[in-house]
């Protein structure tokens, strides 16, 4: 039997803060109560002056295993991942192979199982002809389907009408999408091209990949999902304009579609093209000002149910390639906690509401089993975070196979500590352990 007893810190749980210690046996939360004596063969860890939150659940990754290891593999996010407190997450399907069947979708969780350092699932991906495929996978152990309702590589376009119908009527699972239009995009690109030429620079994102093209996605999702009650999640909502699809008045556990903000689009806004350039480059695109305003204001007043990152890594020589040739994504999982302590420290979000949006309601929406929350019962996935010891992004402290960060040379406010994946203290004060591997997430479902 393993035993921490963490003493003296400050949990943020459930909309409360207050100090209280915890006993963690066998990776679970056995008590959190204000004094707990020591138990015999514990490992005592004095957390006086932190502050200890549920470890971030992140439903948005791209780990690029197998074959885009060039960029990253589940091995190296999942460590950048627990050095940033993310203690779960959900990753995608645009592989290679892609994980469109069954036996490839088993093959993800295998490897998963002998190298992540974090808790793990990864979403079967719909094809434009493989509904079969999707009807085999036991949902109670798949975090849900994902369809890309917007370009991505192979056959993963998912744009026949009648395909969309299908899946969204016999799919009795969580469905979450990439909404963006592919043939309003093209024809955007188009007219850009034949104006400007194809030496453009990167602030043409927003303009190709545009309001129109998110929101033309996003409408018809929302449409498919309320013909046939379809239990929905919108991924990386990116422009003001979508926001008048959800609503905010039901409880979340009642509500049927629900949506995702991402850091980078709480973050930049398009002026940061022009010292950013590719390496903001993300579909859905950064957009204005305005939009990164209002998707923060969604995020608050419950409009938008979750924060993710949709941590996507590329290589240095395929970023600094001229715009329409440089790929679109970049890698976030190892700092999305600290800039979200940043937006604390800046007075736009509560410590409370990080705990929600980026643990609390990812579980719920997804029904995770026992995650997400600091309960008795509960896995013990946990990050303790100092908010007072500011932390810059280098080469040097940069986990991610890639080797670079939009944030490199940035000052956070705040530094991960100690992050708990089941009880197993796998990463502290820049040291990992690496003897234990996280577990596959299970779903009540």
């Amino acid at each position: 039997m393993t035993k921490t007893l963490i003493k003296n810190a400050t949990i943020v749980n459930e909309d409360e803060i207050f100090v209280s210690d915890i006993l963690i046996e066998n990776g679970i939360i056995k008590q959190v109560d204000r004094e707990i004596d020591a138990d015999e063969g514990a490992e005592i860890i004095d957390a006086t002056g932190l502050h200890l939150l549920p470890g971030l659940i992140d439903d948005q990754v791209h780990f690029r295993e197998p074959g885009l290891t060039h960029k990253g593999e589940i091995y190296t996010e999942a460590k950048a991942a627990v050095a940033g407190g993310v203690t779960s997450y959900m990753e995608m399907p645009n592989t290679n192979p892609q994980a469109v069947t069954y036996d490839e979708l088993e093959k993800k969780y295998k490897r998963a199982s002998e190298v992540s350092l974090a808790n793990y699932s990864f979403f079967m991906g719909a094809t434009n002809d493989n509904i079969a495929e999707l009807e085999k996978v036991d949902y109670k152990k798949v975090c849900g389907v994902k369809i890309f309702m917007g370009s991505s590589t192979g056959n993963m376009l998912v744009d026949k009408k009648e395909t969309l119908e299908k899946i969204f009527s016999s799919v009795k699972t969580l469905i979450a999408t990439h909404c963006e239009d592919d043939e309003l995009i093209k024809q955007n690109q188009k007219r850009i091209i034949e104006e400007y030429g194809e030496d453009l620079p990167a602030y043409f994102h927003p303009v190709i990949r545009s309001e129109e093209a998110c929101y033309a996605s996003s409408s018809m999702a929302v449409e498919l999902a309320k013909k046939y009650n379809t239990r929905l999640h919108i991924l990386h909502i990116s422009t003001a304009k979508e926001l008048s699809l959800f609503e905010n008045k039901t409880p979340l556990k009642q509500k049927r579609i629900t949506a995702e903000a991402c850091i980078h689009h709480l973050w930049f806004c398009d002026d940061d093209y022009k010292t950013k350039g590719n390496f903001i480059k993300w579909n859905p695109a950064v957009k204005t000002i305005y939009d990164r305003d209002k998707i923060f204001e969604a995020v608050l007043n419950g409009t938008i149910d979750v924060i993710a990152t949709d941590h996507a890594p590329h290589t240095l020589e395929e970023k600094q390639q001229p715009y329409l040739k440089a790929p679109s994504g970049g890698p976030l999982v190892q700092h999305s906690l600290q800039a979200l302590l940043d937006f604390y420290h800046n007075k736009k979000i509560t410590l409370q509401q990080i705990a929600r949006k980026a643990s609390h309601n990812v579980a719920d929406i997804f029904d995770i089993n026992k995650r997400g929350y600091v309960r008795e019962g509960y896995y013990a996935d946990l990050v303790l975070v100092d908010l007072n010891k500011p932390e810059t992004v280098s080469k040097k402290n940069i986990l991610y196979k890639c080797a670079w960060s939009p944030f490199e040379g940035h000052t956070f406010k705040s530094s991960i500590i100690t992050t708990f994946v089941n009880g197993n203290k796998v990463f502290d004060k820049g040291a990992f352990n690496e003897n234990i591997k996280g577990e596959r997430l299970l779903f009540n479902r």
